[in-house]
C-alpha cells in the first residue's frame, strides 16, 4: 500500500526505539487492531504500537470473555494487521493457556506469531509466575511485552473485571509482578486496572516502558481497545475509556439512510450505474464485446 505516513525520521517503531522513547520522555501510543483496514487507519494516524489483542473474542466475536480465543484465531488477525502497516510495531497477544502448559509449548506458539502472523513481538499476561517463561522466550530471540494488574485471562480467579492493587498487600504483589517480568527481559509492560499512584511507582522503578489502561496518566504510554476509542461499543463504557468518536451511531445513521433510499428508489441513481447497452457496433458496451468474444472462441451451445 502507498500513502502511509512514517515517523519524522522515517523509521519503523522497533523494540529498541520504544525503550528510547521512555528514556527521552516521549509518550507511547498503542491501540488494538484486528484487520488491515483498521491497521491502516491507525497507521495513518501515527499510532506507535498495534496490539492484536485476544480482546477480539469480545469485540469481534461477541464472547463474554477472552478465554475461548485460540492461537490460530489471533494469528489470523495478526496476518491481516501486518498487511495493513509498515511503520507501527505489531504485537500478537498470546491467548489463554497458550504459554502456561510448558516452556516448549510457549516457545512454539510465540514463534508462530512472528513466523506465521507477521508480528514483531508477543504479549502475555502474568507476573512472577510468568517470569521464567518470559525469560526463555526472550532468550530465543522473541521480544515479549508483559501484562500485570488486571489480567482478563484470570477473570474468574479475580472474581470479575476488578481493579487490582487497591490495598497495600495487593499493591505489593502487583509491584513484585512488574519487577519480575522486567528482570526476566520483557521490553515493555502493560499496566491494567491499578491505582494511579501504584502505576507511577512502577513506572519510576523499572527501566522498560509502561503502557497503561485504566492505570492513570503517569505511565510511559497509553493503550485503548480500538472499538472503545472509536465508539463502536454502545453498551460498554468503562470508566477509564475516552471515546474519541461515535462510529456506531454514525454507522447506524448511514445504514438507515441506505435503507430509506433503496426503499424509496433513490439509490442507485443514474450516476452510480453504467448506462445502457449501445446499439451501434462501433460503440458496443464492454460487456457485449466480452460475450461475443466468448461465443467466437467456443462456438454456439449445443
Amino acid at each position: 500500500m502507498t500513502g502511509r505516513p512514517h515517523a519524522p525520521d522515517g523509521r519503523p517503531v522497533t523494540v529498541p526505539r520504544l525503550g528510547k522513547m521512555k528514556r527521552d520522555g516521549k509518550r507511547i501510543t498503542m491501540v488494538t487492531a484486528y484487520d488491515a483496514t483498521f491497521a491502516r487507519l491507525f497507521e495513518e494516524a501515527g499510532i506507535d504500537v498495534l496490539l492484536v489483542g485476544d480482546s477480539l473474542g469480545m469485540v469481534v466475536q461477541g464472547l463474554d470473555s477472552t478465554l475461548p480465543v485460540t492461537v490460530d484465531e489471533v494469528i489470523y488477525h495478526c496476518r491481516a494487521v501486518a498487511r495493513g502497516t509498515r511503520r507501527a510495531h505489531v504485537v500478537g497477544d498470546m491467548p489463554f493457556m497458550s504459554w502456561q502448559i510448558s516452556t516448549e509449548e510457549a516457545l512454539r506458539n510465540a514463534a508462530r506469531f512472528l513466523a506465521e502472523g507477521g508480528a514483531q513481538a508477543v504479549k502475555l499476561e502474568g507476573g512472577v509466575d510468568a517470569a521464567p517463561t518470559i525469560e526463555r522466550i526472550v532468550h530465543a530471540g522473541i521480544p515479549v511485552m508483559a501484562h500485570v494488574g488486571l489480567t482478563p485471562q484470570s477473570v474468574h480467579a479475580m472474581g470479575g473485571f476488578r481493579v487490582q492493587g487497591k490495598t497495600e498487600a495487593a499493591a505489593a504483589r502487583v509491584f513484585s509482578d512488574a519487577k519480575a517480568v522486567a528482570e526476566a527481559g520483557a521490553y515493555a509492560l502493560v499496566l491494567e486496572g491499578i491505582p494511579t499512584d501504584l502505576a507511577e511507582q512502577i513506572t519510576e522503578a523499572i527501566d522498560i516502558p509502561t503502557i497503561g489502561i485504566g492505570a492513570g496518566p503517569h505511565c510511559d504510554g497509553q493503550v485503548l481497545v480500538c472499538y472503545d476509542l472509536l465508539g463502536l461499543t454502545p453498551d460498554l463504557k468503562p470508566k477509564f475509556v475516552k471515546r474519541y468518536a461515535e462510529f456506531f451511531e454514525d454507522g447506524v445513521a448511514a445504514a438507515r439512510q441506505f435503507r430509506d433510499e433503496v426503499r424509496a428508489g433513490v439509490f442507485p441513481s443514474e450516476e452510480y450505474g453504467f448506462g445502457n447497452v449501445k446499439t451501434s457496433e462501433t460503440e458496443e458496451a464492454p460487456g457485449l464485446s466480452l460475450i461475443k468474444g466468448v461465443r467466437a472462441a467456443y462456438g454456439p451451445k449445443g
